[in-house]
């Protein structure tokens, strides 16, 4: 959906401006569910993928020329900063992310990188040049990292955790570990985005996927300090998203951490969740991935609901709840972007 004479609609959305329709993109839009990107999984490892610049810019633009999304999101991991930091990890077959050494103790921490993102990154900050060059006139494009609590998790417990209580652990029993871990993330995290900025996204996802397991309080406590430390590091030239999964009962703290746009999932009704965080505030979300597994009358029925429930107030961006999962029809994808535009038409 190409710019129009106000701007993109989406970055106009992120700043709560009307917009002729409301823009949807898809979390983890270029992914297992496409048949190209499964054929370029045959032949490159996943982080062969992420640390070719041209393959980066290849995958990113897959969905923007199969569908009408609204903007692109640079094709990449969340993990990627770490190992440059001197984290050691790989994805094995099946299993996700695995670190062979986890950080448990301050000497760990100590032995932690502050990197410089243009330098050791420097094929993502190549495929955002790429990009941008390709997409010009035609969508704008989204840069991401994870949030300070979620990278900490993944290199404290190893890999996934069902309960983190590796990393529990180190923030109640180890309160010095957990803030050097924290503030080190934290710092790497705001060169790491500011220098997507400068290489040229137009936007910014900070994702924290496994804030949902803590309580409201601890959240408060040991993570709300490092993500606002990062939303308000990151140059405001760009608006930022703040996402977490199973975040209902956090809303209003990741509010007061920071983001011109909340991400919300599907575990909360979206109109309750914008009334709770004020509509100075943006939203994005908020359909169940798996409902894309439904008929295309259910996502349908679904989309007039999601809004319904946010009344046409400027400052919505359609989105999935979470990715995009693996063996979800491509045609429905199609029909929920078709969906939202035709139904939220004004």
């Amino acid at each position: 959906m190409k710019e129009t004479k106000e701007g993109y609609p989406f970055l106009m959305a992120c700043r709560r401006k009307p917009t002729p329709y409301t823009p949807i993109w898809l979390m983890r839009q270029a992914g297992r569910y496409m048949k190209e990107y499964r054929g370029l999984r045959k032949k490159y490892s996943f982080l062969e993928m992420c640390k070719s610049p041209e393959l980066v810019a290849k995958v990113t633009l897959l969905p923007i020329e199969k569908f009408k999304l609204d903007a692109a999101i640079i094709f990449s991991d969340i993990l990627i900063p770490l190992e440059p930091m001197g984290v050691e990890f790989e994805f094995a077959k099946g299993e996700g992310p695995v670190f062979h050494h986890p950080v448990r103790e301050m000497k760990d921490v100590q032995r932690l990188r502050v990197i410089e993102p243009e330098e050791e990154t420097s094929f993502l900050m190549r495929a955002i040049q790429i990009v941008r060059k390709e997409l010009e006139g035609k969508v704008p494009l989204i840069g991401f990292s994870g949030a300070p609590f979620t990278l900490a998790s993944y290199i404290i417990e190893g890999g996934h955790s069902n309960n983190y209580v590796l990393t529990k652990g180190i923030m109640y029993q180890n309160r010095a570990a957990w803030n050097a871990l924290m503030e080190k993330i934290s710092e790497v995290l705001i060169r790491y985005l500011n220098a997507q900025i400068r290489a040229g996204v137009q936007a910014l996802q900070l994702f924290d996927s496994w804030a949902g397991c803590l309580s409201p309080a601890d959240y408060e406590e040991y993570v709300l300090p490092y993500s606002k430390k990062v939303i308000d590091g990151v140059n405001k030239s760009v608006p930022l998203i703040h996402f977490a999964t199973s975040n209902s009962t956090l809303l209003e703290l990741m509010r007061r951490a920071g983001g011109d746009v909340i991400g919300v999932d599907w575990r909360v009704d979206i109109g309750e969740a914008w009334a709770r965080l004020g509509y100075d505030v943006a939203v994005q979300g908020n359909l169940d991935p798996v409902i894309l597994f439904g008929p295309v009358s259910l996502i349908e029925k679904e989309v007039k609901r999601i809004l319904g429930r946010v009344e046409g107030r400027p400052g919505h961006i359609f989105n999935l709840g979470h990715g995009i999962l693996p063996n979800t029809p491509v045609d429905h994808v199609a029909a929920l972007i078709d969906a939202v535009h035709q139904y939220s038409s004004k």
